[in-house]
């Protein structure tokens, strides 16, 4: 596109799955068990920023592999959507999402249904809520909003490990026919975008979190005091 700047980075994923169920959690448990591993290695781009600056919703280009032995190994992604920042009507939510479709070793079409939740509502985990993905195979290429009717293959986690994000943030990149600082700009905006919106989901969580811890132990620093001359135990007035 004439102009625009192109995002994209490097993401790879890994955990378990369990066939046959539905629960994220207990399949996450049981493909422990069974050692049934499942993981996906993408590259995620965005070939317009500015239109993502706009709708962080919007869909990306996610392209790579899912790798997964009991589905036949390394399996081709045909084509992949990645949404960064779904607004939900909950404004204390909002979901990170995957499609990924690909076919299994003797060719059986497969869709990768995957998200992430980003909500205060649990305390601040902001690290564990923004790698960790709630995943669903489903039979068939299934496009997004049609998953209750489809039938779910497995269940399970998966999550970015530490030494994973670390390589994931050196795979950031810029493209397009702008100049070197323009791209490089538009990365320190990516992440700028990214950081706003968890600021959205957390930031006034956080702040309430630490006023209200700082309160408490300003306020038993206090106590000992007002109950040494009796006027303590009974609550403000």
């Amino acid at each position: 596109m004439n102009g625009s700047t192109s995002v994209r980075f490097t993401e790879e994923m890994k955990g378990h799955v369990s066939f046959a169920e539905n629960c994220f959690e207990r399949g996450a448990r049981e493909g422990r068990t069974s050692d049934t591993r499942l993981m996906v290695h993408l590259t995620i781009e965005e070939n317009d920023f500015e239109r993502l600056a706009a709708d962080a919703g919007r869909a990306a280009e996610a392209r790579g592999w899912v790798g997964c032995d009991a589905l036949g190994g390394r399996l081709p992604v045909e084509r992949g959507i990645f949404n960064l920042l779904v607004e939900e009507e909950d404004a204390e939510i909002k979901h990170m999402l995957y499609r990924l479709y690909f076919r299994d070793g003797v060719g059986h079409p497969v869709t990768l249904a995957g998200f992430k939740t980003l909500t205060n509502r649990r305390g601040l985990h902001v690290w564990r809520d923004t790698t960790t993905l709630y995943t669903r195979l489903l039979r068939g290429h299934v496009e997004a909003g049609e998953d209750s009717g489809a039938e779910v293959v497995a269940s399970g986690i998966l999550r970015i490990h530490p030494l994973g994000f670390l390589r994931q943030l050196a795979t950031f990149r810029a493209g397009g026919r702008r100049s070197p600082a323009a791209r490089a700009a538009a990365i320190v905006r990516f992440d700028a975008l990214f950081l706003g919106h968890l600021w959205d989901v957390y930031g006034l969580h956080w702040v309430l979190g630490r006023f209200a811890a700082r309160r408490k132990r300003a306020g038993g620093m206090e106590r000992p005091d007002r109950d040494s001359d009796g006027s303590g135990g009974g609550g403000g007035g």
